[in-house]
């Protein structure tokens, strides 16, 4: 099976044909998705969906950094209140992102570091969005002195940050980007090789090759999964088989009944 290890399916893109949605996952054999949280806007509507179909659906708790504002101490309040109430799989999507807007960077870097800090006391992994701040990323990571475990999602960096992150204990995630014609991704993959990678879709954005410019979605993660497998010489099924064990060691998961049949 698949593991779309990045999806915001609970987001109001899907409300007209969710379950529609959820069944063409299941139909392309992608059996488990993780739900990375955005904030408190959203929260709600990720955990109804994962308490909606719990043999498939696995919440993290998280801040996102687009969502760090003037009220970041708030937000961050709502979301630690949840933290042993609810069970989840993950910390994220936390990190730092200076494409759309610098204004909050400091007070971005505060939430990500606590972010990581409760990732490490309750052993759990965290994704992370890196967008235009790969080098704050990994300066605040060195910062932290302890091993880390999660994915840096929707990897962005050279072969150098690649193995930077491998050495960290990070997972790459690789999702519809590697697809497009002059993604620098492929090269990357080609070089890195499969073992410390997982599958992702972001949806419902960047959706590959042939569905660029489409909604995203799960069960386009084969697509995926075959681009990376082109682009490393090896067969599909060999794609699937180690990013699954990756993702299900990862983040915990385990087959139920309910994925295998």
């Amino acid at each position: 099976m698949f593991i779309d290890t990045h999806s915001h399916i609970y987001a109001e893109e899907f409300d007209n044909d969710r379950e529609e949605v959820i069944q063409r996952a299941l139909a392309a054999n992608v059996r488990q998705i993780v739900l990375p949280d955005i904030d408190s806007t959203t929260r709600q509507a990720m955990l109804s969906l994962a308490q909606a179909h719990p043999d498939m659906m696995y919440p993290t708790l998280g801040v996102h950094p687009t969502s760090v504002n003037e009220s970041y101490k708030t937000e961050m309040q709502l979301f630690e209140k949840l933290l042993g109430q609810e069970t989840i799989h993950g910390i994220g999507e936390c990190g730092i992102d200076l494409y759309w807007d610098k204004t909050f960077y400091k007070e971005q870097i505060i939430v990500f570091e606590r972010q990581l800090n409760i990732a490490r006391e309750m052993d759990l992994p965290v994704i992370i969005h890196s967008r235009d701040s790969l080098i704050e990323i990994f300066t605040v990571l060195k910062r932290q002195h302890y091993n880390m475990k999660g994915i840096l999602h929707c990897f962005p960096g050279t072969e150098e940050d690649a193995r930077r992150a491998i050495d960290l204990g990070f997972l790459l995630g690789i999702g519809g980007v590697v697809t497009f014609k002059k993604s620098s991704m492929a090269e990357v993959v080609g070089r890195i090789g499969a073992e410390h990678l997982v599958l992702e879709t972001d949806a419902p954005y960047l959706a590959p090759v042939p569905y660029r410019g489409k909604r995203n979605e799960s069960s386009y993660i084969p697509c995926i999964a075959a681009k990376i497998a082109e682009i490393i010489g090896i067969d599909t099924k060999k794609v699937e088989e180690i990013t699954t064990n990756n993702a299900m060691n990862l983040f915990n998961l385990h087959v139920s009944s309910a994925n295998c049949s």
